[in-house]
């Protein structure tokens, strides 16, 4: 019998079944290649003292970070990419590498440094699943994290300043959505009618972005006139998280196939 697969990651809200980009990448991938997970939301009784998931244990590992954990995956056999040509799988590096760079910015300073959004949603949301006294300490360090990150990727010259940073990444998403929703077309995922590893990496960075409810809303703006990429991320929560995350039982259109 296979060692289970447990996966600690963010709950959910806003209809999502995780409101956390990188645990909503892991979380998709899992329902497309079939990987039963068995997900354990963070709640009041956490132990950890970093937010650094999602975290991918069985009975021998402990793994982290999304791409990881889907290599992980994939060598135990659950592989959402087994139809895709060679072409097709540098095609996914390559606009993984353009989500991380252009967009991933943007959606890390929506949700952890833009003050109004930070204080009326991330923080209270974040704080009210975190025990205490972490509660009063995790949130800030995340928010911290967050700018770092952002820094590192655009903080150099000619950038000097936050506020130009702010616009280039902001201007630098709206770009990437574009191409995303040029990319997509009218197809139902980004290589035709079956879900891959890119899908669950666009779904992961878009969802959260799409049904949050932010008091400030640029970019969420921009992504809701982009009509096939909100159809996008609908279909999927439809197709793949109809039951309750607690449950987590995958929904396989290739099993239900075969």
């Amino acid at each position: 019998m296979a060692a289970p697969l447990e996966l600690s990651c963010w709950g959910g809200g806003w209809g999502l079944p995780s409101v956390h980009s990188e645990s909503l990448v892991v979380m998709a991938y899992a329902k497309f290649s079939g990987a039963p997970l068995k997900v354990n939301v963070i709640d009041n009784t956490w132990r950890g003292s970093r937010g650094d998931v999602p975290v991918l244990t069985t009975e021998d590992n402990f793994v982290s970070q999304p791409a990881k954990i889907l290599n992980f995956l994939r060598k135990q056999k659950y592989n959402a990419d087994y139809e895709l040509s060679a072409r097709q799988g540098a095609d996914t590096l390559a606009y993984i590498a353009l989500l991380e760079e252009k967009l991933l910015p943007a959606v890390l300073h929506t949700f952890w440094v833009e003050s109004d959004n930070y204080f009326t949603v991330t923080k209270p949301w974040f704080a009210s699943r975190i025990p205490f006294p972490l509660s009063l300490i995790l949130p800030g360090r995340m928010s911290k994290g967050a700018l770092n990150r952002i820094l590192l990727t655009r903080g150099e010259p000619p950038l000097y300043h936050l506020r130009e940073v702010e616009a280039q990444i902001y201007r630098d998403a709206k770009e990437c959505l574009n191409l995303l929703s040029n990319r997509l077309g009218t197809s139902q995922f980004f290589f035709g009618d079956t879900p891959s590893t890119l899908d669950a990496y666009v779904f992961g960075f878009l969802a959260p972005l799409y049904k949050v409810r932010f008091p400030k809303v640029q970019l969420q703006e921009h992504l809701k006139q982009l009509s096939n990429l909100c159809r996008f991320c609908d279909d999927i929560l439809n197709s793949y998280f109809r039951h309750s995350l607690g449950a987590f039982s995958c929904v396989n259109r290739k099993s239900a196939a075969d």
